[in-house]
């Protein structure tokens, strides 16, 4: 492939962003028939445009065969550039809808499911202040969440840290991640256990209580396994073991059992369903909870109110917050 050295005559005149866009269906479907079908067009009519473009660049952009297509080296180098021009189109167009409507717009953004309950209080105060604002948000796990960020499906993630990246960590490189707080884990029990009058418990007292842990090796069970060998305990009576954070606080709430909650959630579901943490002596292992964007990606107007509200409501709610933008 030659050096294309005119790019207003060569390129600039021929490229549209139609063929762009022909060309990530046909991508993204591997099969000219099939994307023919889902732009409504004849297959003919997609053939001619791809070829017009690799004729316009001077080079394949895919590998044809019986079962399809399939992208070459250079195809995936134009997928991967044209993917991320065409998403600082879009943020242009948000950005000028903000302007336009500094009070209206779409925010898509990633949660697991375990995390999702400090949000209730953070997005009832954002919506009163923004009522025109959207917010979409999807509850799977960190791989889907990261593919999509990458493919620019969504705007950021919030994430619990299995600990705080490292330099020599490259795995995420392409990603931002910047500190909101440090999540603890706290013991609690119901309002009307015997336990919630106490000013101070000792985990020993605790041991023959019935206890409700996520299953190992979670967080959760894990602090709590170290604490037991640290005294020489032996593990609490675990009569329950799930990862619903709903079901641990609706069954603790009786006053019979016990179990533990970092403390965001802890501090969200107290009052809700009548909890109490526990004065409990426990190491300590923080939960970092981040928030994570992808570098080199200027997110929109709205989404930026949107972290800003989310950031200053954190700070307020948890005092353990680490320090701001890693």
């Amino acid at each position: 492939m030659g050096k294309i050295v005119d790019w207003d005559s060569h390129i600039g005149r021929r490229l549209q962003l139609r063929d762009l866009h022909v060309f990530f269906v046909v991508a993204r479907m591997g099969s000219l028939a099939k994307a023919a079908n889902h732009l409504n067009v004849s297959q003919p009519a997609i053939s001619q445009l791809i070829a017009g473009l690799e004729d316009a660049l001077g080079t394949k952009l895919f590998d044809r065969s019986s079962r399809g297509v399939a992208l070459t080296p250079f195809g995936r180098a134009l997928l991967a550039r044209g993917r991320a021009a065409f998403d600082e189109l879009k943020q242009g167009i948000r950005e000028i809808e903000f302007l336009s409507a500094p009070t209206e717009g779409e925010i898509k953004f990633g949660c697991p499911e375990g995390l999702a309950p400090i949000l209730p209080p953070i997005i009832e105060s954002f919506s009163r202040d923004y009522p025109g604002i959207i917010l979409d948000i999807y509850e799977e796990e960190f791989a889907t969440f990261a593919a999509k960020l990458r493919n620019r499906n969504l705007d950021f993630v919030l994430q619990r840290l299995h600990g705080r990246p490292r330099a020599e960590d490259h795995a995420n490189d392409d990603l931002n991640v910047e500190m909101l707080f440090d999540d603890q884990l706290v013991v609690v029990a119901g309002m009307g256990s015997r336990w919630s009058r106490r000013r101070k418990v000792d985990l020993a007292e605790l041991i023959d209580e019935p206890w409700i842990l996520a299953t190992p090796p979670s967080w959760n069970h894990r602090i709590i396994t170290e604490a037991c060998q640290l005294r020489g305990l032996s593990m609490p009576k675990v009569v329950l073991s799930t990862f619903s954070i709903h079901i641990r606080a609706s069954m603790v709430s009786s006053g019979r059992f016990i179990t533990t909650f970092p403390t965001s959630i802890a501090s969200f579901y107290a009052e809700r369903f009548a909890l109490k943490v526990l004065q409990v002596d426990l190491p300590r292992h923080p939960w970092p909870v981040a928030i994570l964007t992808l570098r080199n990606r200027t997110v929109s107007p709205v989404v930026d109110l949107f972290l800003d509200h989310l950031r200053n409501s954190t700070a307020s709610m948890y005092v353990s917050r680490s320090s701001p933008r890693q």
